[in-house]
């Protein structure tokens, strides 16, 4: 004999399986959004000739100078053919990371180091005191420029007048190597962190590792093409003066003339815009070839994107970073998908100000730095204003905020962790926009588009300096936890500004003479 029980309560029956379906509902809704987000970008990111399939495990994310720092210095270390380092600059005092790249030489005879910095940055205190060159000329004393090749570019419009009448301190605003590139053998790491103490110790950037040789590949290319529309350091041993102990040259075999003298600068531009036409528009990941049915296994695509405006003839410019940003923003078109935009230096290129402006997301955020993490603070001179001229811009968005009906839909927050001129106090300097689906209740936000690398999206990045950047458009839901850990790290020392702050808080009062310089400047900035 057995007994049938009754069904107690037929309510709570339902409600455990409408639960259980309503679970099982919305985790296949997320998978099939996500799937449908990365296919409708990866459309949108289709006219780039050049991307790279990346597997699971490929991206690395770090979150601390520390780690970045002690990362590079490891595979400095590991490396046995190739190091390559573009920066703006080399920290005067950075002598501890010669010692590694020494060490790493002294113990592999086969291998080569090459870096590319900046020109006028990086010759600065020249004769006076240690530069980035004078510093580098050391090495390339020791082991010769066969085994250290070390660049320095110059912007093209470095001539004439210009050339002689602009004080040093002030002649980068004319254009700057910007790209910020670290190869090591067969990996890369991206960022925005140039090299120097504070960004191995108290300055907040991004840094992500890549495990893929065509994609290190590409980059190295990417390196030694501006590389050879630059000068050559070449050191002078024995030399009584050691800030002085080197020479810039123009080597032969170099792709075009030297632009610095006045007569050369038409036929530079016009090779260098041929040339990097070829670059930016043709297929350089040809090395890479994945069959159509295989893609799955490589859930996460790169694609580099650069500005080169100023190796670029006048209305000719075929740089791949700023359309690209504008046709990723300008599909946005879901209100469940919403974005982060960060730029430490916070004067962002009007039209991707507009395209922000105009999604129809309903909870994006934009984190720029406090003036108490601006690396200008409290400096000496002129560039002390700069933290207020920040404030200033700062100020115009919030009102355009209101005026695009938006001031509950963009959240504009302020990075601050203690105060940079004190102890233990840092700056920030990371850059970079997320995209993501709204999550569901309280959990955490996971990125399916992130783009990463020097450029700080103002008039600046997009008319006199040389930018390089990556999109990572990915469906691997590990990576896109990473990423939203990044997002969280940052959000974490971030707090929410509105319009009454501006009003109220005697920090944030920018002078007349401030606002009229920002306005001037707003392009150098």
């Amino acid at each position: 004999m057995f007994s049938v029980r009754p069904i107690q309560n037929l309510s709570q029956v339902i409600s455990r399986t409408s639960i259980k379906y309503l679970s099982t509902s919305s985790i296949l809704s997320t998978m099939v959004s996500s799937t449908s987000n990365f296919e409708s970008f990866k459309k949108t990111l289709s006219p780039l000739a050049t991307k790279f399939y990346l597997k699971k495990d490929e991206i690395e994310i770090m979150q601390s100078p520390a780690e970045f720092y002690s990362t590079m210095k490891q595979k400095i270390l590991k490396a046995n053919d190739r190091i390559f380092f573009a920066s703006l600059y080399l920290g005067k005092s950075e002598q501890d990371l010669m010692n590694c790249i020494d060490d790493a030489m002294n113990k592999n005879p086969n291998l080569k180091v090459y870096f590319l910095l900046d020109g006028l940055r990086g010759t600065r205190e020249t004769p006076h005191n240690n530069s980035s060159a004078s510093l580098l000329a050391t090495l390339i004393n020791k082991y010769g420029d066969d085994r250290i090749s070390c660049r320095l570019y110059r912007t093209p419009v470095f001539n004439g007048w210009k050339k002689k009448l602009i004080p040093k301190r002030f002649n980068e605003g004319l254009g700057l190597q910007h790209m910020k590139i670290y190869g090591f053998d067969n990996d890369l790491i991206l960022s925005g962190a140039n090299l120097s103490t504070d960004y191995f110790t108290n300055r907040q950037d991004r840094y992500y590792v890549f495990k893929s040789l065509p994609l290190t590949n590409y980059y190295f290319k990417l390196h030694q093409l501006i590389s050879s529309f630059s000068f050559k350091i070449q050191g002078i041993k024995n030399c009584s003066n050691p800030f002085a102990n080197y020479k810039l040259v123009w080597p032969k075999d170099n792709l075009s003339v030297n632009p610095t003298h006045l007569i050369n600068k038409h036929k530079f531009l016009k090779d260098s815009s041929r040339i990097l036409d070829e670059f930016l528009h043709g297929n350089q990941n040809s090395e890479q070839k994945i069959e159509t049915d295989k893609q799955n296994e490589y859930p996460t695509l790169v694609y580099p994107i650069s500005q080169f405006t100023p190796l670029f003839k006048a209305l000719n410019d075929k740089s791949t970073e700023k359309p690209t940003i504008l046709s990723i923003i300008s599909n946005i078109r879901s209100s469940n998908l919403n974005w982060i935009f960060t730029a430490g230096y916070f004067n962002m290129l009007p039209s991707i100000k507009h395209q922000l402006l105009r999604t129809p997301s309903n909870n994006s955020k934009i984190i720029t730095a406090s003036q108490f993490a601006n690396g200008f603070f409290e400096s000496k001179g002129v560039s002390s204003n700069l933290p207020k001229a920040y404030i200033h811009l700062s100020h115009k968005f919030m009102k355009s905020l209101v005026l695009y009906d938006k001031a509950t839909h963009i959240h504009l927050l302020e990075w601050q962790k203690g105060i940079v001129t004190r102890p233990g106090g840092w700056s920030y300097h990371a850059k970079g926009f997320w995209l993501y689906e709204e999550p569901i209740k309280s959990e955490k936000i996971k990125p399916f588009l992130t783009i990463l690398g020097s450029s700080n999206y103002t008039k600046r990045a997009y008319s006199l300096d040389l930018e390089s950047n990556v999109v990572i458009l990915t469906k691997d839901e590990i990576l896109q936890e990473k990423i939203g850990s990044e997002v969280d790290h940052l959000l974490s020392n971030s707090k929410e500004v509105t319009l009454d702050d501006f009003k109220d808080d005697t920090d944030k009062h920018v002078g007349v003479g401030v606002k009229i310089a920002t306005k001037l400047l707003s392009k150098r900035l």
